[in-house]
Parts: C-alpha cells; sequence; structure tokens
C-alpha cells in the first residue's frame, strides 16, 4: 500500500483534482488543438499556442508562466536564475516575449512576405484599411465604462486590429498581466474571420451592392495616371513609409519598422535574397514557435478562469464586428458621391488577418457573381489594415502607456 500511494503521488492525478479549474483549461487547450489540426484555422499559432496551455496547465510540469502576482520576485533575477528556479518556459517568456522581442521579428517576416503592390496599384482603397480601425477606439471607451482601466482597455481594444503580434506587443507595454486571454481572443477570432466576416457582411450589405463588379469599374473608368514603373515605388514605398511614420508616431516603430524592412529586403531581390529567406523562413518560424508556446503558457487557470477574461473575449468580438462594419459602412458612404463604385467587400478586409479576409471576401463575391474576382482589391485594403492597425497601436501606447 505504501508502494501504491507514492507511485499515486508520483502522477498529476492528486493535484489535478485539487485544481478542477485544470480541466477546464486542458479542454480550451483541446479545442484550439482541433480548430488549428482539422479544421486548418491558423494551426501555424494555434497548434504551439494549444500545446503551451496542456504543457502549463499539466501539475508538476513547471512549464506554466508565473502569475503577475509573482512577477515582483522575478524582475530582479537574471534569465539564468528564472530558468534555474522558475523553469525554462519562463526562461523564453522573460527573454523573448516579456521584452517584446518577438512581435517585431514576426512583424520583419510578414513584411517580408507581403506584396504591396496590389495596394499601390489602389491607393484609393487603401484608406478603407484605415476606415475598418474604427473598432479599435469604439471599445477602447466602451471597455472603460465598464471598469477596465486605460491601459486593459487599450490592449482589449486593439483586438479589433485583428493582427495577433500587434495585439501581443501592446498589452506587453500596457497591460502584461492580460497578456494570455488577449493573445488567445485575437487569434481565435483571426481563425474565425471565415465565419465572422460573412456574418457581418450579411447585416451591412445588400445583395445588389455585393454584385458590384470591381474589374468593370475598372474598363469604365480607367485609370488616369497609372505607375508605370511599379518595381522602383515598391522599393521606394518602405523607405517612405517607415521614415514618416517614425516622424509622426514614434511608438509604432517597432512594428512599422520592422515590417517595412523585411518588405524592403524583398523587393530589393537578388542582392538580399539572403536575407529575405532569413526573415521570410527560420527566423520567423522560429519566432512563431517560441511566441505561440509561451503565449500558450500563460494560459493556467489561475490567470484565465477570471471575470475579465470573459469581458475580454466578448469585446475582443465586438471589436472585430466594429472593425469589419465600420470598413463596409465607409465604403457605402463613398459609393454615395463616387461614380465608380466599390464593392463593399473591399472595406470589409480593412483588417489585418491577411491574406485570409481578402480570400473570404472574394468567395462571397464570387457566390454572388461567378465572374466576379476582387482579391486582388481586397489586398489593398487588406494589407493597408496591417499598417492601420500597427499605427494604432503606437497611438495607443503613446497615449496610454
Amino acid at each position: 500500500m505504501e508502494i501504491i500511494q507514492k507511485l499515486y503521488e508520483m502522477t498529476a492525478f492528486s493535484e489535478l483534482f485539487e485544481t478542477p479549474g485544470t480541466f477546464l483549461m486542458l479542454l480550451i487547450a483541446f479545442i484550439l488543438l482541433y480548430l488549428g489540426i482539422k479544421k486548418r484555422y491558423e494551426p501555424l499559432l494555434l497548434v504551439p499556442i494549444g500545446f503551451g496551455m496542456l504543457l502549463a496547465n499539466f501539475p508538476g510540469g513547471n512549464m506554466g508562466i508565473v502569475p503577475s502576482s509573482v512577477e515582483n520576485n522575478i524582475m530582479h533575477l537574471t534569465i539564468i536564475e528564472i530558468a534555474k528556479e522558475y523553469g525554462i518556459m519562463n526562461f523564453l517568456y522573460y527573454s523573448l516575449l516579456k521584452t517584446g522581442f518577438l512581435p517585431p521579428i514576426i512583424f520583419m517576416g510578414v513584411g517580408a512576405l507581403t506584396d504591396f503592390g496590389p495596394m499601390l496599384r489602389n491607393l484609393r482603397l487603401a484608406f478603407f484599411g484605415a476606415a475598418a480601425q474604427i473598432g479599435i477606439f469604439t471599445v477602447l471607451f466602451g471597455a472603460i465604462a465598464v471598469g477596465f482601466t486605460p491601459q486593459e482597455a487599450g490592449s482589449l481594444a486593439i483586438i479589433g486590429g485583428a493582427d495577433g503580434p500587434t495585439a501581443i506587443y501592446t498589452t506587453i507595454l500596457l497591460a502584461p498581466h492580460l497578456i494570455g486571454p488577449i493573445a488567445i481572443a485575437a487569434y481565435s477570432y483571426m481563425a474565425l474571420v471565415p465565419v465572422i466576416i460573412p456574418l457581418v457582411v450579411n447585416i451591412f450589405a445588400n445583395k445588389k451592392e455585393l454584385k458590384i463588379n470591381m474589374k468593370e469599374m475598372d474598363k469604365l473608368y480607367p485609370k488616369k495616371n497609372p505607375i508605370k514603373n511599379i518595381q522602383t515605388v515598391k522599393i521606394i514605398f518602405p523607405i517612405v513609409v517607415g521614415t514618416i511614420t517614425a516622424i509622426l508616431v514614434p511608438s509604432s516603430v517597432p512594428l512599422i519598422g520592422m515590417l517595412m524592412f523585411g518588405n524592403l529586403v524583398k523587393e530589393i531581390g537578388v542582392a538580399t535574397t539572403r536575407l529575405f529567406d532569413a526573415a521570410s523562413g527560420s527566423i520567423m518560424n522560429a519566432a512563431t514557435i517560441f511566441l505561440g508556446l509561451t503565449v500558450g503558457a500563460t494560459m493556467t487557470s489561475e490567470a484565465f478562469l477570471q471575470y475579465k477574461t470573459i469581458m475580454i473575449v466578448a469585446g475582443g468580438f465586438i471589436a472585430f464586428a466594429i472593425s469589419i462594419a465600420g470598413g463596409i459602412i465607409a465604403v457605402k458612404i463613398y459609393n454615395l458621391f463616387a461614380k465608380k463604385k466599390i464593392n463593399p467587400l473591399i472595406g470589409a478586409t480593412g483588417l489585418s488577418a491577411v491574406p485570409m479576409a481578402s480570400r473570404v471576401a472574394n468567395e462571397i463575391a464570387l457566390k454572388h457573381d461567378s465572374s466576379n474576382h476582387i482579391l486582388q482589391y481586397a489586398m489593398a485594403s487588406n494589407i493597408s489594415g496591417v499598417i492601420g492597425s500597427a499605427v494604432a497601436a503606437g497611438v495607443l501606447i503613446s497615449f496610454l502607456g
């Protein structure tokens, strides 16, 4: 019996039954893994996040990120001391995520994988990426009204930008104790873009508007001054945008600056091929793995099972929906005064969820008209949304940080 007792104590069963909330966290982790593996919803992020949650909630594994109440005891320790006393996951969290290192690195990779060509060819559509950021600022004031601190409200509101790294970076600087719920909400709603966009579009746009054919509009109203040397413009663009952003919104430079650098090494071509390969390949992949695992490891039952978590999940959805609706309404207002009409689906893609939002919008357009391929037009708004959300994050950090 003594041997059996020791064997039982060696396992995690006793601790599992002492903390029933752990079962719920494990269930959520399995759901995220299911969405990533079976449904293919953002698998590059949901799989490491879900597995990080599993690791953090297995009792005795010492893989969970310590709660914010213990954080003051850690901040004075060296990285080696953190690893020795609190485990490898806390070492990764405090050295890579807490310092704000990983989100800009991922933005560099995103920039290297992004083609700004569709946006540069359709600059008027880029403004709808800015209009879609309305969800961020609407939920900001709403969250303050229901009891969140301004810093917590800013972290919650940025979910409306539909950009996981931006949401994480903003939360690290404004409300680090909420990084787990914010990240889970942001990436979950990004994964559910194929569900949320059609839902909002059906409410705010009618069938006649959804049948607006962008290519036919281009034929009826051709561009007066088309770009002649697009490659030169694509090289100049990241330099100019990076410079202007650094002057107007300095706090957004870690994100916008790295995004533009990644794009620049892509557009230069052969001379920077090795830099492009590293930024878009090994560096970004490694950063994505560590980001997902460490974010998932913050999701312990003690940190997650709180009233604010429920409010964050609800508020994040509202911010997401308002951002989509804001882009659609902006297009509808534009169409009242313009001869060259725009399909409201272009406004719906003002989110940062690239390229999923554009693909979803294109599928909706094709359902209403099999010849209405709007992918390249949707990408113009979609790509500008990446820049817009990062700038919005910079504004929030400047005012609330």
